[in-house]
Formats: structure tokens, C-alpha cells, sequence
């Protein structure tokens, strides 16, 4: 089945802040139209087949970005359409819970499934037969319908949800990206007891613990072992997760065995062109043009990287101003460069250097569990100040 579902020829990202504007002045010579606008969704059906369908006042192009075949999560992303605010809400027989959000290149709709399930069929409604609107269907089935135990009469009711109701208790879990620099054959910077691929490891995983333990995130790890991934493949199992932020951990090194703190480096934008190499023709913003008008999608490609580089910048800040409480900054503490780990042009990213394993003092809180776990939980801190950040930003 393929993945991309072609709906119409409008091509029109919603965004945030300064960035709405620049989509509407650079896709206003490509289309007539505005943006498409999430007006509800509504559940229907049981455990053997569930309907979802989202209703918008526009049509949209449409793609699914997960099946859901390795993670139970159904991804699907709707370049052009924006949701005024986060519309969350429990689900309803395949359907375990479900989020619409503002995503880098506009509405992003994320289903947790109860169970094994497939994406059956999806299509577009057109307004017809006294319904004013657009209706985006996709209909699941049990991958297994007879292990499926046969709902009551009161399950397979069709439940609906407005924008602008009263929040869900259970909203899906934002998607963070955990890197431990190096490994395996790369060792990184060397330290007066060790190696740094080690240190970023144990940090990767007491940031991964505390994570999980707030209940709010779904964590994945390029890498859990003391094995090589190479720095293109952790950029495509950020852009595999659909990760809502990476974060890559690093110990620095220095000639000047005094220099020690912390600092975080985002992508420069000189850099922004070497992100083309993870950009496929599946690619929301390489469909989105009309009649496949390349400088259309080559419009929308930037714009999305503009807003990739200013989410990743916004973070920044925030993590430089939680972890300072733990540990020293350098000087010219948030920098820009072109590491190849912060190159998907979609995802927001950051590299923090942890500290220097070159000094003694930064190498002793990164070596002690109990100083080292307090630094990740700053860190937690900070990813909760964003997506708390980022979330007041859609809604207003």
C-alpha cells in the first residue's frame, strides 16, 4: 500500500509566529486558497474495525507518515492544514488514544492503537448529502479479527470531538530522540579515567529513565550499546520516529586543561543545503507542489527547515538556562555549526556538551551517577519547559 494519498493541488503550510507569514506570501503566487483548518474528529466502530475521520473545511494533501506495524502508533501528516489548538482525546475500539498538533510542515495526526491493527482504506469526502465540509476517512481492522473479542453494543457507538472542547485526560506522548555521541569503534575524547562513548551512554540512559518516568514520552536511542551508528543513520531514526526533538549528548575536549562547562550547539544555516541528502520524493513538501512544480517544494523545503532551525534554537536556550544550575556554561555558550547529526530538515536538534572530559572538575560530574543523573534531570526539565512552551505557542 503506499504511503502517500494525494487529496488536491493545494500546497499552503500552516505555522507559527513570524514563519505564518512567509507561508503565505511564498504560496500565495502558487495558490488561490488559504490554509485548511481541522474542524473535528470523530471515532466510530469496534475492535474489529474502527473508523477515524477528520473533519476539515478545505481540502488538504494527505500523507501517512506510520503504519503503525512496528510501534502501534499511526502517524499521518497533513501539509497545508493547521488545528488552532492541541485536539486530544481517548479512543475507541482499535483506537487507544489520539492527538491532532501543529507539526513543522503543518497538522500532524497521531493514533496509539489498542492493538495490532491495518490501515484498511482511506480516502477524501468531498461536502455532499447536507455535510458542508471535507472529511478525511481512514478505517482500521484488527490484523487478526478472530482473536477479537466481539464488542459490546454501547462500544460501537460514533463519538466526535470539536476543536475547541474540553482536553482529553489522555494525550499521545511526544516522541524525543535520545544520542549517545560515538561508540564503538569511535571512542570520542579521551579522559583521565576513560573514554567519552561511555559517558554519553550512561547519561543517554539516566536521561531515557527519567524521561519514561514522568509518563509523557515515548524515548527512543539511536543507540543502547557500545556499538558505531553512523551519524546518517541516527539522523533517519530521528526522521523514523517522527521525533518531536533529537538530542545528541557529547563530553567536549580541550588543550587547556582549566577550560571546562557546558554548551549546545544548532545547525548553522550555511549548512541547511547538506540536509537535502535525507529529503526523499515521499517527502510531504516534494508532493505538495502543484503538477510537481519543484520550486514549489524547494519553497516549502526551506520554509520547514526555517522553522526546524528556530524551534531547535528556542530549545537551546531554554536547556542552557536549566542546566547552567548544574553545571558551568562556556562563555559563548549556544553555538551554530554543521554537524551531521543535526541535519534532518524536520526535526528540531541539539548537540549538548555535557562538559570537558579534560578537566577534572567537569569529568567528576559527568563519572558520578548521582551528579551526572541531577544534570539529566535538568535536561528533563528543560524538554518540559519546551513542549509546554511550544503547546501555549499553538494555542494562542
Amino acid at each position: 500500500m503506499s504511503g502517500v494519498f494525494r487529496i488536491s493541488g493545494r500546497s499552503v503550510l500552516a505555522a507559527a509566529g513570524a514563519v505564518v507569514g512567509c507561508l503565505a506570501i511564498a504560496l500565495g503566487a502558487q495558490a488561490a486558497g488559504t490554509r485548511a483548518d481541522v474542524l473535528k474528529v470523530r471515532l466510530g466502530g469496534d475492535r474489529t474495525e474502527t473508523r477515524i475521520v477528520v473533519d476539515l473545511d478545505k481540502a488538504a494533501t494527505g500523507k501517512i507518515a506510520s503504519s503503525g506495524q512496528e510501534d502501534l502508533r499511526v502517524v499521518m501528516n497533513l501539509p497545508g492544514v493547521s488545528v488552532d489548538n492541541e485536539l486530544q482525546g481517548a479512543g475507541l475500539g482499535l483506537v487507544k488514544a489520539w492527538v491532532v498538533d501543529n507539526g513543522p510542515g503543518g497538522a500532524r495526526l497521531r493514533v496509539d492503537l489498542a492493538g495490532e491493527a491495518v490501515i484498511k482504506r482511506r480516502f477524501l469526502l468531498p461536502p455532499a448529502d447536507g455535510v458542508p465540509n471535507y472529511r478525511y476517512v481512514i478505517d482500521l481492522a484488527a490484523r487478526d479479527p478472530a482473536k477479537v473479542k466481539v464488542a459490546a453494543k454501547s462500544d460501537a457507538r460514533f463519538i466526535s470531538a470539536p476543536v475547541k472542547g474540553v482536553k482529553a485526560a489522555l494525550p499521545l506522548k511526544k516522541v524525543v530522540v535520545i544520542d549517545a555521541g560515538h561508540g564503538g569503534k569511535d571512542p570520542g575524547t579521551k579522559g583521565a579515567e576513560g573514554n567519552e562513548k561511555d559517558v554519553t551512554l550512561a547519561a543517554a540512559k539516566s536521561l531515557k529513565s527519567q524521561l519514561e518516568k514522568t509518563g509523557r514520552y515515548k524515548v527512543v536511542m539511536t543507540r543502547e550499546t557500545d556499538v558505531y551508528v553512523d551519524h546518517a543513520v541516527r539522523v533517519q531514526i530521528a526522521r523514523r520516529a517522527d521525533a518531536d526533538l533529537f538530542i545528541s549528548l557529547h563530553a567536549d575536549s580541550g588543550s587547556d586543561p582549566t577550560l571546562r562547562g557546558a554548551s549546545v550547539y544548532t545547525l548553522a544555516d550555511r549548512a541547511t543545503g547538506r540536509s537535502a541528502k535525507f529529503v526523499s520524493k515521499d517527502d510531504w513538501f516534494m508532493q505538495a507542489g502543484t503538477h510537481g512544480d519543484h520550486g514549489v517544494s524547494t519553497i516549502l523545503l526551506d520554509l520547514t527547515q526555517r522553522m526546524t532551525r528556530n524551534r531547535s534554537a528556542s530549545f537551546a536556550e531554554v536547556l542552557l538556562d536549566r542546566i547552567s544550575d548544574h553545571q558551568p556554561l562556556l562563555r559563548r555558550s549556544h553555538r551554530e555549526a554543521g554537524l551531521a547529526v543535526l541535519l534532518a530538515p524536520d526535526v528540531p536538534a541539539v548537540l549538548l556538551e555535557m562538559g570537558f572530559l579534560t578537566n577534572a572538575a567537569d569529568e567528576a560530574v559527568l563519572r558520578d551517577a548521582a551528579k551526572r543523573g541531577r544534570l539529566m534531570g535538568s535536561v528533563v526539565e528543560a524538554i518540559d519547559d519546551y513542549f509546554g512552551q511550544t503547546t501555549k505557542l499553538a494555542s494562542n
